[in-house]
């Protein structure tokens, strides 16, 4: 008896429309996967890479009610969510708002969230592999986001969970980090291997340079210590803040489907598993089962006053929305998910300050945001081939996936916040929902396991007795064709490339490399090898080939935190096995239930994919990207099995560290990545001087920009900080009032505010108004790029845009830089430069 398991879609139907109310004014703010352009330029970069390497809220609410991010945000949900009473956003269901009585086990929770964006100039971009792909600005600062989670009776079992907007976890980042909490002394003694998940949001717009291994880094020049040290120090951070705000209190659990947000980008394949098997997920012609609709929501909810601090969810789409031809950083859809519910709960009764959500990966590796599928860019009018992908030349070059908006020339820009907004939307009615009718999670275990496993050769036995065995890592052919969401280059094809259909000059590039052995061939079965990197060790390892595996499990609620991109199949597999574990080994359990699993990652590493052996056959871009052979899934399976008993609620000990441990790179990998000489201002000019002023009207919706002589943004990254902001000018008593408010416990760009509210410009003292800052660069409309205007001269100029929203409060506005010069002798000193005021008027419709 009791609640269900799960809160479903289906009870969320029957709730009926959400009632909102008034807001008020609150502050708070607490793949490589080789796609697009990726393997045209990969392979370019590896004959190049012969020679180089192998010898050698975000929030500004800062001011009044009617700037309410609570009360606005609606303008940008449609209108079935705000517009019908009056724009006024989410609102808690009942006038007056009381915590609902959660009656599952009480834990310690805590949530935390700090700044990780690195340089956002002159750094290649992780995720398409594109050299060319050079960063010129920020969209959104990226964030590191943790979940922490201990039993209040062993406080030495807990788990932390992050949630990087990054494209995945990473081994010398994870090293870094655990080295990191090391520093910090006796209070965080707790955390070590065995219950720290660094999970990425496969984010493809963000700065790259921080891998451990040389594939990834062989696109991005190296190494860079700069993009490294950004996020292994923003983690951190965020695992202080989510430590320090530790407290008693409770977890809820729920799901909800989330539809036109994803695809599956290799349906073919999918195909290729046993059609009784697919049938079980066919469950509508909207929800077929080729890709996971379901969307999956933990609450936590302090006890001390029943506000919620922050939700977890996991949902799988690729972060391939923003296209490969962006050069501005932002954290793709997951970021703008995590940003919407971030400031819907700014003012809501229901959420405390600092209320922290991450939206993880789930089972992302086939899964695609560009959700109008993959058409030919080539004038016919045609879809791309349903094998590979391939248009009328027979080549993948112009075969193109669509997002929702992909008519709009912004490099994907709107069909990113499109999709993020498809996947805030649900996740926030559920949260509500949950806030009327919880399902606790119940159990007072909090259990976790971590293991390194060496998949080189690994042998093992499959459910049916047949032996099996794993492969050192290896690349096939089609891994050079990239995906729909990112074409390859040459005549690289998904499913069908191998040496017969391919130029000979690979073969020969593939040999100079390593030629792979007999036996490395044959392990790889279907797979004809591309680049058998596994073997490949000099200057140092190119990929992994040990692993880690890990699981973590509180109360019915059991977390797979995967290294690699599981598809679609692979993921329901992996979670139905450690399901059945679960409730065979764990039935005795006082209180269980049936256990809940999700998979988040990539994490910890990047393994690149996971497949079935039935799409792992098929040879299109993931299989030939699952590194350790077919049985690589069977493996991982065996692996995770094999260690699920230290899950249990009486377990005391860890797994014996029994393989060995990969390398930590990030003190020997190798740089070509220039420094920063120094920066100078044109002759007569100054730093911080206006190029381009400003207009003096704007109505709500144009763009607004300005453009200031400014500096390197790579001398000073300005985490927790902003390079651009958007002031307004306001009177004393508002100022007053909304700088009065409790300042304790703020974060990220709320720190930011504090601090220009410490200088706020007095110059309108007089008439009682004075500037204060509405909008950062943690913002999505507020845009800073930088160019280099010459080179010999270290001149530069930087732009500001603000594409103002539709519900922007009518005012006097202006756009204000910071930045920082650096000097010949290596001295850093802050610049800052202002636009001139202009009027910000209704909209020409209105």
């Amino acid at each position: 008896m009791g609640m269900p398991d799960m809160v479903t879609a289906e009870d969320i139907e029957k709730v009926g429309p959400l009632t909102r109310q008034q807001p008020r004014p609150h502050k708070s703010r607490p793949s490589y996967d080789g796609s697009r352009n990726s393997n045209r330029t990969i392979l370019t970069t590896l004959l190049m890479s012969t020679i180089l390497f192998i010898p050698v809220f975000l929030f500004l609410i800062t001011t009044v009610a009617p700037e309410s991010w609570k009360g606005n945000i609606s303008a940008w949900l449609g209108s079935e969510i705000g517009e019908d009473n009056g724009g006024k956003g989410f609102e808690s269901e009942s006038e007056s708002w009381r915590a609902s009585s959660v009656q599952g086990d009480e834990y310690l929770i805590g949530v935390g969230k700090a700044d990780i964006t690195g340089p956002c100039v002159e750094i290649n971009m992780m995720g398409y592999a594109d050299p060319k792909q050079i960063g010129t600005g920020l969209r959104q600062r990226l964030y590191s986001r943790a979940f922490i989670v201990a039993d209040p009776a062993h406080p030495a079992d807990r788990f932390v969970y992050l949630v990087l907007d990054t494209q995945s976890g990473d081994t010398a980042i994870r090293y870094g980090i655990l080295s990191g909490l090391q520093e910090l002394g006796a209070d965080y003694a707790d955390y070590g291997h065995h219950n720290l998940a660094v999970t990425g949001t496969h984010s493809h717009s963000g700065p790259g340079a921080w891998l451990n291994y040389l594939l990834p880094q062989i696109t991005s020049k190296g190494f860079d210590q700069q993009s490294y040290r950004a996020i292994v120090d923003g983690a951190l951070l965020s695992i202080r803040r989510a430590h320090e705000s530790l407290g008693p209190g409770r977890l809820s659990l729920g799901s909800t489907k989330v539809y036109g947000a994803n695809i599956n980008r290799s349906l073919f394949a999918y195909l290729a598993n046993p059609e009784e098997e697919r049938a079980r997920y066919n469950l509508s012609t909207e929800d077929d089962g080729s890709v996971e609709k379901d969307l999956t929501l933990l609450k936590f909810q302090r006890a001390s006053d029943g506000k919620n601090i922050g939700v977890l969810t996991w949902f799988p789409t690729h972060g391939t929305s923003v296209l490969g031809n962006n050069t501005l950083i932002s954290g793709d859809n997951k970021g703008v998910a995590a940003y919407l519910f971030e400031k819907s709960v700014l003012g809501d009764e229901t959420a405390a300050e600092g209320f922290v959500a991450g939206f993880s990966q789930a089972s992302v590796g086939d899964t695609s945001p560009n959700v109008l599928g993959a058409w030919c860019e080539d004038g016919s009018g045609q879809m791309c081939s349903f094998e590979n992908s391939t248009c009328s030349d027979g080549k993948s070059q112009q075969c193109h996936a669509r997002g929702p908006l992909f008519r709009a020339n912004d490099e994907g820009t709107s069909s990113c916040f499109e999709v993020g907004k498809r996947q805030f939307e649900p996740a926030r009615k559920l949260y509500d929902l949950l806030n009327r009718k919880p399902n606790p999670v119940r159990g007072r275990w909090v259990k976790s396991f971590h293991a390194f496993h060496d998949m080189s050769n690994y042998k093992f036995q499959l459910p049916n007795g047949t032996e099996a065995v794993t492969c050192p890592a290896a690349l096939g052919y089609s891994f050079a064709a990239g995906t729909t969401d990112g074409p390859g280059a040459f005549d690289f094809t998904q499913h069908d490339g191998n040496t017969s259909t391919t130029s000979p000059v690979w073969r020969v590039v593939s040999g100079m490399l390593k030629r792979p052995s007999e036996e490395q061939i044959a392990c790889h079965g279907r797979k004809p090898i591309l680049l058998d990197v596994g073997e490949m060790h000099s200057p140092y390892q190119w990929t992994p080939n040990v692993v880690d595996v890990q699981v973590f499990r509180v109360g019915q609620l059991a977390i797979i935190v995967s290294p690699g991109e599981a598809t679609t199949m692979a993921g329901r597999r992996w979670k139905n096995a450690v399901g059945s574990e679960i409730s065979m080994l764990f039935a005795e359990e006082s209180g269980s239930v049936t256990p809940t699993v999700v998979l988040g990652g990539p994490a910890n590493s990047y393994t690149h994919y996971i497949t079935t052996e039935d799409e792992y056959n098929i040879q299109r871009y993931e299989g030939a990207s699952t590194l350790y052979g077919p049985h690589t899934l069977a493996a991982y399976i065996n692996v995770t099995l094999s260690l699920i008993p230290y899950l249990s609620s009486t377990a005391s000990t860890r797994p014996p560290n029994g393989g060995p441990e990969p390398p930590d790179n990030s003190n020997r990998s190798l740089s070509f990545i220039p420094a920063v000489v120094h920066d100078a201002p044109p002759l007569f000019r100054g730093f911080g001087d206006v190029v381009q002023d400003v207009e003096k009207m704007y109505h709500r919706g144009e763009a607004i920009t300005a453009k200031f002589i400014g500096a390197n943004p790579r001398n000073h990254l300005r985490l927790e900080q902003s390079y651009a902001v958007v002031e307004k000018l306001v009177s004393t008593a508002a100022a007053t009032s909304v700088a009065s408010q409790n300042t304790d416990g703020l974060r990220g760009s709320e720190l930011l505010v504090k601090a220009l509210r410490g200088k706020q410009d007095t110059s309108g003292a007089n008439d009682q108004k004075q500037w204060q800052t509405v909008r950062d660069d943690g913002d999505w409309h507020l845009i800073f790029r930088w160019r280099r205007v010459n080179e010999l001269l270290a001149t530069s100029e930087v732009e500001i845009t603000w594409e103002t929203e539709s519900w922007a409060t009518p005012g006097r506005y202006r756009l204000r830089y910071f930045g920082d010069a650096k000097s010949l002798t290596g001295a850093i000193t802050p610049i800052e430069g202002i636009s001139s005021e202009f009027e910000l008027i209704e909209d020409r419709s209105g």
